[in-house]
């Protein structure tokens, strides 16, 4: 007597975006597919690493700009604490720079919001296979850029500030106390200030509204 062969297990997938009507969009494409599975939503990349801990997920589709955390600092954290987990960048910019930062930070894939409904589902399965994933016509720019850029002598774009001084002025930017920020980053307000010291040199700014608008368009917050 011979029994079907078992039904594999879908994709675990856990979803980060601060607009909850972009969850519930995305959430409908990934759970009409039978080898998908949203199990686990989160509002911003701070919650988003938090539950990728304590909950059993395979795919992390996470948004870039979020409050808190954004999805690529989040991307780092979580390629760090948990590398078999597999991450996508779900994104509204079509940025060269977020790119590469993206995969720098253990993403395999980029996907733009506006052709979601056409490529995330092709995405979470090219991640499951262990295979990158780019939007379509990224490749060729890309790759043009890239080019152009070591016939000129340069490399790929180096990170202008560190990662817990982007932490910092992103919760700066935010709105959040010294206090507040050590609270969130385990840190001590003094190393805080401290950081944010560092970031006005570094920088060449003068204030938190200056620091606002640098973060504004560094994509870390949004206008």
């Amino acid at each position: 007597m011979s029994f079907p062969p078992p039904v594999p297990r879908p994709t675990r997938v856990l979803l980060a975006d601060d607009h909850a009507l972009v969850r519930r969009g995305v959430r409908l494409i990934l759970d009409g597919e039978p080898d998908l599975s949203v199990v686990a939503e989160a509002g911003d990349g701070a919650e988003a690493v938090a539950l990728a801990r304590t909950t059993d997920v395979d795919l992390a589709v996470l948004d870039v700009a979020m409050p808190r955390m954004t999805g690529l600092q989040a991307a780092r954290e979580l390629s760090r604490r948990l590398p078999e987990l597999r991450i996508l960048i779900l994104t509204m910019y079509d940025n060269e720079q977020y790119f590469f930062e993206a995969l720098k930070a253990g993403a395999c894939g980029y996907v733009l919001k506006s052709v979601a409904d056409r490529d995330l589902v092709e995405a979470c399965r090219a991640a499951m296979r262990d295979q990158p994933f780019l939007y379509p016509g990224a490749e060729t720019a890309l790759v043009r850029t890239y080019l152009d850029r070591v016939h000129r002598g340069e490399g790929l774009p180096e990170r202008t500030i560190t990662e817990r001084e982007e932490e910092i002025l992103k919760l700066v930017a935010e709105g959040h106390t010294s206090k507040e920020i050590g609270e969130l980053l385990f840190i001590s307000a003094k190393t805080v200030e401290r950081h944010r010291a560092n970031l006005l040199q570094k920088l060449g700014l003068r204030d938190r509204l200056e620091l606002t608008r640098y973060a504004i368009r560094a994509g870390l917050v949004e206008p």
